[in-house]
Formats: C-alpha cells, structure tokens, sequence
C-alpha cells in the first residue's frame, strides 16, 4: 500500500541553458483536484523530447518522497519541491528496490502497470542546477519509474495506491536499471528480463543486445545494451609506420594503396567491414587525418584501402598525386562495427559509388569461405568509367553458389552494354529492390551517400525489416545527436573563437582538424561542440554512452567517472579530458 501525495504536470517549454535553446517539459508543478489520466499523459502535461519520454509506455513517472528525502541529504537541499525530479506522481512508498516491473496498481480510478525504470538525460541536471544529476541518479540506484496506463481514469493527490498483480520474475526496478547501466550483466539475469512481457521495447532491445554480446563474447567489450560503438577492442592503440607497397588506378577517380608494416610485424587483426585511421603528414598540428574502409579480406601482411578523389578533396589529391610507392604513412588498426554477422540468413549487400568498399571486403570474407549463404549484391554507380571494382566483383561471385547480383547505373556511357556491364539503367533505390524480390529474413549491409543509407533505411523499416538487421556505414562525420536542442545552421568545424589553445592537441579524424586543447573546457565533448565538430550525446554525465567514440590514439582521464566503461579503444567525450595528444574517431 502506497499513497500519492501530489500530481504534478507541465508543458513543454524553452529555456534558455549554456547559450542555446533548449526544450523540454522537465518542469512540472503540483494542481489542485481531481485530474484525468489517459493513455498517453495526464491532462495538462506534455513532454518535449517524444524520443526520449513520453508514449504510451513511459506515460506517467513516478518518483518518491523516500528519495526526496535522501537527496536532500545528500546533496545538501532544503529548496526541492514535489516535481523537481520532472515527475508526474509523487508517491509516499513504492521504493525502487521493491516495486518490479509488470507490477500493476489501482490509484483512483484508473489501473497501472510499471514498464522501466526512468531513463535520465542532461535535463534532469538542469531542473536539479546538479550537472552530475543523471548520473547519481543511476548510481545510487533511485532512478524512479514509469507507468503506462491500462484503464484511463481519474486520480487526485491523496488517493491509496493498490498493488493489484505483481509482476513476473520479480525484478525490481532498482535490479533492472543496474543491470543495463552499471558494470557487470550477468546472463541469467538478462534472461530473466526479457521474460516480463511488460518491459519496454527499448529496454528489451537493451538487453537483447547484451545478451547477445554474452553469447558471443570474442572479446568484445563495453556495454552493448547502450552503444553500438561496443565491440572487439583494436588489435594495437595508436599509429604504425606503413609502407605503400603498390599503387593501383581502379577506376577514373579511386585509387588503392597496398599498406605493409614498416617494422615487419604483423598487422594482427581486422575484420571485413572495418576502416582504418590514416595520418599523412609529419606535423600532427597540420597532418590530415582520414577515416578508410578496407576494401580487401583483412591479412596478418597487409590492408588495402582505396579512395576516391573528390573534386577539391585534400587528403585525395595528396594520394594521388604525391604519395609515391615506398612512401612510410601511419595507420591505425581496423576498428568499427560494420561487420558481418555469423549464421546462414541470407546477406544483401548494397552500395553506391565508394560506398562499395567495405562491403567488397565481406563480399571477399564470403567467397573466402565458399559461403552457401544466399548472397545478393545490390550496387549503383554512374556509369562503367566510374564503377570500381566491377571485375573483381563478378570473380568473387562467380565462387559463390546462391549469388545474386544487380548493378544500376545512373548516367550510362555510349560504351556500357545493358545485361552485360549493368542490369538497369536509373538508381539503386527501394522501388528497384522491390522488383527483385529481396529476402526479408536475411542481414542488410548498406553503405554509400547518406541520402543513399537514409532512404533505404527508412524504406527497408516500412517492410518491417527489423532494426537489428539493418547495418550501414557512414563516411564522414555521422549527424549530430543533442535532444531538445533548438537546430541552428550548421557549420563546417573549426578552430575555438578566442585565443588557441595551449594544451595538447586534439585531433577529430573524421572532421580533418586539429585543435590545440584548451583546459577552460570541462570535457571533450564541449570542446568538440566549440569547434562545430558534430558529436551525438544525451546524459553529458557518463551514463547512457550516447557520446561514445573511438579513440585511435592518446589517453583521456575522467570526471567523473563513466558509471560503465566504454568499449576498450573508445572514449565517452561527456566527462573525458585529454591527457596527451588525442585522436579521436569525430
């Protein structure tokens, strides 16, 4: 038996926080009487970032006097009003130790169920004028909880709450939140989560993932459930000396460099899919740094990359014209997560233009192994001048039993033979997909131009593709990701406004610039936002592993301390320092 002592609710509105707009609905505040609650909030209420809370599974949060009265405590408060949390029910009793998810309860006339504990974001600081809030929020396991709404009805401050069913398997919601943030996911427990028929789907995604990472293991680390960035850990930190020990023209605009290890080591690792960190140049203040797919089966001899030369493209004009044969360059070991996924589905792999390369090297991977999977390569270039790869393609397939091949062009040469050189004239896109009769069941590998990855990502989920089987890789820097931040223009990166910096440097591959660290910065990941480097975060307190990148080279310190650690070679740039030169995969 519970209470509720008060309802609290709000709309969205803007506040103004570190120089931008931001929106939210953190900012709830008790009403008087009996009010209605529906399926998806409380009249009244309203939520500004729908990514992140509100629908019908995380229509109503629930927060404690219990824990208002720790935090007051702990943090020294005396001015916390019912709402600050952001939540919607203040209630005296259900602590998040005892009450589980599934469990179902009568407040007035209307039924609950509890589906997850609450997920906390950067908000949760500003309401509180605590940075760090979202973070102690997790570690001190006080998250608090969401309803969703079973039978709409009327509820009013004071109202008995009633346990009506108690939920299957008996986690908590204290059990629950520990078990995807804090270190340590043990198997059985995972199991047993995914059990409760209540549980959220993002949640339950959460734990798919992890699950699937114990069953793996191969040495993956960090903590799948919250970052695709999790993953094998590179085979070495840093750079190496390389020798480019071939050249090759590959087409009018690409060209491939035959990378062997100066010091006679071997490359160690890699897998079909991966890319590689180049450093070309012998300042690391003006080096150019580049991210490149291998486009070959990963050996313990050599990489082989291949880059196109785009029209006032700096790092491909100085391949082309003045990296010569025997050349030393640095190189970083392969990293990422665009890699093939073992079983027997079907693999469908699609490209456009450079795009193709990482995929060339699954296409290797497979043929290497004789594959029996039913394998459909699906690419788009311009026309035969342009299409790379075209012969080593066909070989490669012409190995493998249950091949399928589909080559679009969009701008046909006088010279290119329909049904020999391509199959149709136009682009690669889901209408030419839907001719082809594409397995539905079978593991999608997409890379190419963003609207290329963007339209059919969007198009494969409206055939009910699952998520989890849709895998893309972007060149580039990804888009950014800062909920409930107003947009604004983007900008190309650059330099810091003001003086430079005198701190090491912090170098962003994927952007091309090199940052001289200034220690007014509280973290990396303000830092990057100083210089337009486009970044992806959330909780900004080293909770929710949003931010997580790749590390190439250098240390970080931390502060605070991440509550789980990244995947080894990776950093979480919320609450990271440099401590020494940096490169970093932005």
């Amino acid at each position: 038996m519970g209470r509720l002592l008060s309802v609290n609710v709000g709309l969205p509105c803007d506040i103004s926080w570190q120089g931008q707009t931001v929106h939210t609905g953190i900012w709830k505040a008790p009403v008087i009487g009996r009010r209605m609650v529906r399926r998806l909030n409380i009249d009244g209420d309203g939520q500004g970032d729908l990514a992140g809370h509100g629908g019908e599974n995380r229509a109503v949060l629930v927060y404690q006097l219990d824990s208002y009265q720790y935090w007051q405590d702990q943090l020294g408060r005396t001015d916390l009003t019912y709402g600050q949390f952001g939540e919607n029910f203040t209630v005296d009793g259900l602590p998040d130790a005892e009450v589980c998810i599934g469990d179902r309860y009568r407040i007035g006339s209307a039924l609950f169920e509890v589906t997850q504990p609450r997920v906390t974001c950067y908000r949760a600081g500003i309401r509180m004028n605590q940075a760090d809030m979202a973070a102690l929020l997790v570690k001190h396991r006080r998250p608090g909880f969401y309803f969703r709404v079973l039978e709409e009805g009327h509820v009013e401050a004071g109202d008995e709450i009633t346990l009506v069913a108690a939920g299957p398997e008996r986690m908590s919601v204290s059990e629950i939140d520990a078990l995807l943030y804090l270190p340590g996911h043990p198997r059985d427990n995972l199991e047993r989560a995914l059990r409760i028929p209540a549980l959220s789907r993002g949640w339950r995604r959460s734990f798919e993932a992890l699950l699937t990472q114990e069953r793996e293991g191969a040495g993956a680390t960090g903590n799948a459930g919250l970052s695709a960035a999790s993953g094998p850990a590179p085979a070495w930190s840093g750079f190496r000396p390389f020798r480019v020990a071939r050249k090759v023209r590959e087409s009018s605009n690409v060209t491939s460099l035959m990378l062997e290890p100066a010091d006679g080591q071997p490359v160690t690792g890699g897998l079909p899919g991966q890319f590689v960190v180049l450093r070309l140049g012998a300042s690391s203040e003006h080096a150019l740094m580049r991210s490149y797919s291998l486009s070959a089966l990963p050996n313990n001899a050599s990489y082989r990359i291949s880059v196109k030369r785009e029209p006032h493209g700096a790092a491909g004009t100085y391949i082309e014209e003045q990296l010569k044969t025997g050349d030393i360059v640095q190189a970083s070991a392969a990293r990422g997560n665009f890699t093939l996924r073992p079983g027997n589905t079907p693999v469908i792999l699609l490209s456009a233009g450079i795009g193709v390369t990482p995929v060339l090297a699954m296409l290797h991977a497979l043929a290497g192994e004789t594959s029996t999977r039913k394998i459909w390569w699906l690419h788009g270039s311009r026309n035969g001048h342009e299409h790379t790869f075209a012969a080593e393609a066909r070989e490669l397939l012409a190995s493998l039993p249950n091949r399928h091949s589909y080559i679009c062009y969009s701008a046909p040469g006088p010279g290119d033979r329909p049904g020999v050189d391509f199959d149709a004239a136009g682009r690669l896109d889901m209408q030419a997909l839907a001719k082809l009769g594409i397995p539905h069941d079978g593991d999608f590998y997409i890379c190419g131009p963003s609207t290329f990855m963007g339209d059919l990502t969007t198009g494969l989920k409206n055939l009910s593709i699952a998520s989890d089987r849709i895998h893309t890789e972007l060149f580039g820097t990804a888009p950014s990701i800062a909920p409930g931040i107003a947009a604004s223009p983007r900008k190309p990166p650059h330099l810091p406004t003001g003086d430079a910096g005198t701190g090491p440097m912090v170098s962003f591959a994927r952007s091309g610039l090199n940052a001289p660290w200034d220690s007014s910065y509280k973290t990396l990941l303000e830092f990057a936002e100083a210089c337009d480097v486009p970044v992806r975060w959330s909780c900004r307190a080293g909770v929710c592993h949003t931010c997580e990148t790749g590390l190439v080279a250098g240390a970080v310190g931390y502060q605070p301390d991440p509550v789980d650690a990244p995947a080894e070679g990776n950093v979480l740039i919320c609450c990271a320092r440099p401590q020494g030169d940096i490169v970093i995969d932005l």
